[in-house]
């Protein structure tokens, strides 16, 4: 898990404990891929009621650059929208940098569909 860190974010590290907190809380699902036992890819459901219905959104997509390529992300994006579904989600979100073409591409294949919209941050602490 801790080598998938570094793609996602440079200035944060592998903690256990928040990795146990994720998986234990009851609004995440933390989907991992495994080849020969080892986590090669990860990504993270999170779900949350609002007043217009249920919401899920997509965290953490992750796959390890040498096993790139072999549909990974896919698998676990298409069990995402298949968890959505199952649970009666009104929307499946995630956010990614329009320089990942790429990943752009991959999300649209799957069904994720862009939207005119501005994503806006507010960090407590300085990212």
């Amino acid at each position: 898990m801790a080598s998938l860190l570094t793609p996602l974010s440079a200035s944060v590290d592998f903690d256990r404990a928040r990795t146990e907190a994720v998986i234990a809380h009851e609004a995440t699902d933390l989907l991992v891929a495994r080849d020969r036992g080892r986590i090669v890819g990860t990504a993270t459901l999170v779900t949350a009621p609002s007043l217009t219905g249920l919401r899920g959104h997509v965290e953490d997509v992750v796959v390890d650059e040498a096993v790139r390529g072999r549909g990974i992300a896919r698998l676990l994006l298409e069990h995402m929208t298949q968890l959505a579904q199952e649970r009666g989600l009104r929307t499946l979100d995630l956010t990614s940098r329009p320089s990942r073409e790429s990943a752009l591409r991959l999300y649209e294949s799957v069904g994720f569909r862009r939207r005119e919209t501005n994503v806006l941050r507010f960090s407590p602490t300085a990212d």
